[in-house]
């Protein structure tokens, strides 16, 4: 009779799953995503009705854009008066576009600008800010427009 004391034991227990490395594995894909992701929210403070047209071409890659905002200011004492953004910024003066979007075209030579022109701007305006964007260089224009619905 075979004694109970050299008797092979089964063991009821699985070789588990080891969850060592998976807070590490979370962080690196935390900081992956808060390092490729680009967030860029621009706090507009002029009014863009922008015109319809019947065609229209998107443009895939964001991160060449730069807009340019042009219409009535919302709030404040000059409620109204038609002005230009680029960025966060109100531009009081349009000679400064020049140096602004000189040094954007510097540190992104494929820069496109957007005009963004509510239908009520004045055309002088946007006049001095196109004659100002070529004086600065950047060439690639893009003006901005809803797709007209079908009647």
């Amino acid at each position: 009779m075979p004694s109970s004391h050299f008797q092979k034991r089964s063991a009821n227990t699985e070789p588990g799953f080891t969850t060592a490395s998976l807070p590490d594995i979370v962080f690196m894909l935390l900081i992956f995503f808060m390092v490729s992701t680009v967030l860029r929210e621009t706090d507009l403070k002029v009014q863009t009705q922008l015109p319809s047209a019947e065609a229209l071409t998107k443009i895939d890659q964001k991160r060449l854009i730069s807009a340019v905002h042009i219409g009535p200011i919302k709030q404040g004492e000059k409620k109204g008066q038609t002005a230009v953004q680029i960025d966060d910024a109100l531009i009081e003066n349009t000679s400064a576009i020049r140096n602004i979007m000189y040094g954007k075209l510097q540190e992104q030579p494929k820069l496109i600008v957007s005009m963004k022109v509510d239908r009520e701007s004045q055309m002088k305006i946007v006049n001095e800010v196109q004659q100002e964007l070529r004086e600065a260089g950047t060439l690639r224009i893009n003006y901005s427009s809803t797709r007209q619905r079908p009647r």
